[in-house]
């Protein structure tokens, strides 16, 4: 790691957080850690860490993912939540990799499969997304592969956890599908973080998912944070007066500024939109000037600030959803957005 420019990643913290949440909401059987996007930027290493704090089922985006974790040695059970070509069941079934039934179409393409290959049927009840509308649907998917493949579970997705009345209105359409179809389903979920926390469990519900709650971003539990985005002072600039800084003289000093030059960019994550928001060092805020170029980016620091001197381009959870704010977007965004090329530096804790 030849520039020290890099993400930590605290996977005690995120172990413990998911045994909280865990021993908190206790009433569920099955809790699907959501590990998608990279585990939401933290690195697919992280994947232990929440086996080992209690979920006892994964949920990837794509197969891709999916075999990444199978590389790791992971042996526990994968939800793909994505639609995966059927041309690639079999590799599915060489990986234990459960399937997502999003259409009538597509459980057609499912007939050449035999019982070794698990399902969990998607239920569209108003997001509009990926799933099946209607419980006509539900019971040909049901007639056409319940004696070829192993249907496993079935479940929706909550697209306005804040909303009760879109909520309940939701888990109203997915009970009625789940309560009248004639199929015992193993496993029916339906909560992700947000609703985890906001409502009560539903009876006829067993399983939950669990996605960025498990970094720390939920203000119904306190968790800890997961991770670090660090950096490190290059140069420092005592600018003079009506001097500009950086492409197209955006910033333009004061007598006496001093222009810290930090190693990271938008080739980084760091987009140029972030312009004017804070960064730490030595735990203090000091602003973000000037157009942030690919690789480097400038602060307005003081005379305490040395060279070398390291800097928190994200701090912690709260620094996150400052900078969310900031740009107008999401922390899942501000996460999910941090450079491939920036090293993940797994630590048991902060």
């Amino acid at each position: 790691m030849y520039r020290q420019t890099y993400m930590e990643v605290y996977l005690d913290n995120i172990k413990n957080n998911v045994a909280k949440i865990i021993k908190k909401y206790n009433n569920y059987t099955y809790y699907f850690g959501v590990v998608k996007a990279d585990c939401y930027g933290h690195g697919m290493e992280s994947v232990k860490a929440i086996v080992d704090g209690g979920c006892n089922y994964l949920a990837v985006a794509m197969l891709e993912e999916a075999i990444k974790i199978r590389e790791l040695g992971i042996t526990t059970p994968i939800l793909c939540l994505g639609s995966i070509d059927p041309k690639f069941i079999p590799v599915c079934v060489e990986n234990n990799v459960t399937v997502t039934i999003n259409s009538l179409e597509y459980a057609s393409k499912l007939l050449d499969y035999n019982s070794s290959l698990k399902a969990h049927i998607k239920i569209n009840t108003g997001m509009n997304r990926l799933g099946i509308d209607n419980i006509d649907d539900v019971n040909k998917v049901i007639a056409l592969l319940k004696d070829r493949i192993t249907i496993e579970g079935i479940y929706t997705h909550i697209y306005e956890a804040s909303n009760e009345i879109n909520t309940n209105k939701q888990l109203e359409t997915f009970k009625n599908i789940v309560t009248k179809v004639n199929y015992d389903f193993k496993i029916v979920h339906a909560q992700a973080s947000d609703a985890l926390t906001n409502y009560d469990k539903p009876s006829f519900i067993n399983g939950c998912r669990l996605g960025i709650i498990m970094y720390g971003f939920n203000d119904k539990i306190n968790l800890h944070s997961t991770f670090k985005l660090k950096s490190q002072i290059i140069q420092i600039h005592d600018i003079k007066d009506n001097q500009t800084v950086g492409y197209n003289g955006l910033y333009k000093a004061n007598k006496g500024d001093k222009i810290a030059v930090v190693a990271i960019g938008y080739d980084d994550g760091i987009i140029r939109k972030n312009t004017g928001r804070n960064v730490y060092i030595h735990n203090k805020p000091y602003p973000i000037v000037g157009n942030i170029c690919m690789d480097m980016l400038f602060v307005k620091v003081d005379e305490s600030i040395k060279l070398y001197d390291e800097v928190e381009i994200i701090k912690d959870i709260e620094h996150t959803n400052e900078i969310a704010n900031y740009l107008e977007t999401i922390p899942y965004e501000i996460m999910c957005s941090i450079g491939k090329r920036i090293p993940r530096v797994y630590k048991k804790e902060n």
